[in-house]
């Protein structure tokens, strides 16, 4: 652990830091940035040029053991991110909770905002892994089912908890053990990414809209509805408006939550499958109620009133983005560092701050208040205790399930 504590971070003004990008009604946030534009940069060290290149997964050809880690003398570390994921100084020039870490650390930050998408990202880096190489980057976050089957194809290494006193001790428990992860070996989360029920009072005459049912049934709400074109978010709400547990799903399960929503499709009760370009259309009033990114709506709120958000009685659904070390990284104990000074809660309260998505750190209440006291009692970034309960996870995919799921998701969305 390191001797002293981090200088005192500017206090952040409200919400979103002034994001030029997400201000105003409508505006494009982090996830329809992520999907509208290419792999934009605000680089410490700039920005790797890569290319997509769908290679379908194989297991690394050593079984992905790491290559001798250079952190001792080479005081740098290489991280991934995707787009809008990382606080940014008023004047846009600074990563403020980075170059904390320096300071502290000596160790420099070449930070690059280049995953686009998962499965892009997964194809720019599997053949360099799949053939036991370098990959170029120290530390990755990616969304938790390409975590698992990183994992599972032995492309990540395991973390020494010795570097990660703060993140064994800070981790909210509701992120201490998922299924593809038990105990945190592996990864830790980046953000929390809960999936509810949004709505426009505007659009609905000020009715509330709470259940997965009312968007597939309710004949006011027709041909006014969106579902996430995310499988695991879609399916996933359904399959708990259906009384079913998403970590134990059955073939049956599953297959009975897309007929469902295949019935709704039929009737044009559902008026499309979208990625967060739903924002525009919820904002307008076009869309009246969505299933919808908790962080989204956050944002959403700060310029429009009418925008409300419920969590359905059966729970809603939590996805994670994950900090992972790829096989044969150089510089291992450094991204284990740099993974820990998240988990310090003045630098987890200003990342939160920031990306407004739920904050995976315990003790960060104080710090978030100091920043913006709406934020830090808002549930969708804090969440209390029965928000944390009502939370459900997918559970693992095998990839003969996941082939088969995916192909069946997309035959009902149109893709």
């Amino acid at each position: 652990m390191e001797q002293y504590e981090p200088d005192r971070l500017p206090t952040a003004p409200p919400a979103a830091l002034r994001r030029g990008v997400t201000s105003g009604g409508g505006a494009l946030t982090r996830r329809s940035l992520l999907r509208a534009t290419g792999a934009g940069t605000l680089a410490i060290g700039g920005l790797a040029a890569l290319s997509g290149c769908g290679i379908p997964p194989a297991k690394p050809a050593d079984g992905g053991r790491a290559s001798s880690d250079h952190s001792a003398e080479e005081k740098r570390v290489v991280f991934s991110n995707w787009t809008e994921y990382m606080d940014v100084s008023d004047d846009e020039k600074h990563y403020p909770t980075l170059e904390a870490f320096t300071r502290r650390s000596g160790i420099a930050v070449k930070y690059t905002a280049d995953i686009n998408d998962n499965v892009e990202f997964f194809g720019k880096i599997q053949p360099q892994l799949a053939a036991g190489q370098d990959t170029g980057r120290d530390l990755i976050c990616v969304t938790d089912w390409l975590a698992a089957r990183m994992i599972r194809l032995g492309y990540a290494q395991k973390l020494d908890p010795a570097n990660l006193p703060h993140a064994f001790a800070n981790l909210s428990p509701q992120f201490r053990s998922p299924d593809w992860d038990p105990g945190r070996s592996y990864s830790y989360p980046w953000t929390g990414i809960p999936t509810v029920i949004a709505y426009n009072s505007r659009a609905t005459g000020g009715r509330t809209v709470d259940s997965v049912s009312q968007l597939l049934d309710d004949p006011k709400l027709k041909g006014r509805v969106a579902f996430l074109s995310e499988m695991r978010d879609t399916v996933g709400m359904t399959l708990l408006d259906l009384g079913k547990d998403p970590a134990t799903f059955t073939d049956d399960d599953f297959d009975a939550a897309v007929a469902r929503i295949q019935r709704a499709v039929d009737r044009k009760q559902v008026r499309r499958f979208t990625g967060n370009d739903y924002t525009a259309d919820l904002d307008k009033g076009d869309i009246a109620a969505c299933v919808a990114w908790a962080g989204d709506i956050v944002q959403l709120q700060h310029d429009n009133p009418d925008i409300k958000y419920a969590v359905p009685r059966a729970g809603y659904m939590l996805a994670s983005d994950n900090l992972l070390v790829p096989a044969k990284a150089r510089h291992k104990t450094n991204a284990e560092r740099l993974i820990d000074h998240y988990y310090r809660p003045p630098i987890a309260a200003r990342l939160a701050a920031y990306i407004n998505y739920v904050c995976p750190v315990d003790g960060v209440r104080a710090e978030l208040t100091r920043i913006d006291k709406s934020m830090a009692d808002n549930t969708l970034i804090l969440p209390d205790a029965a928000m944390a309960t009502a939370s459900h996870a997918f559970r693992s995919l095998g990839a003969d399930e996941e082939t088969a799921y995916e192909r069946k998701f997309a035959k009902l969305i149109g893709a």
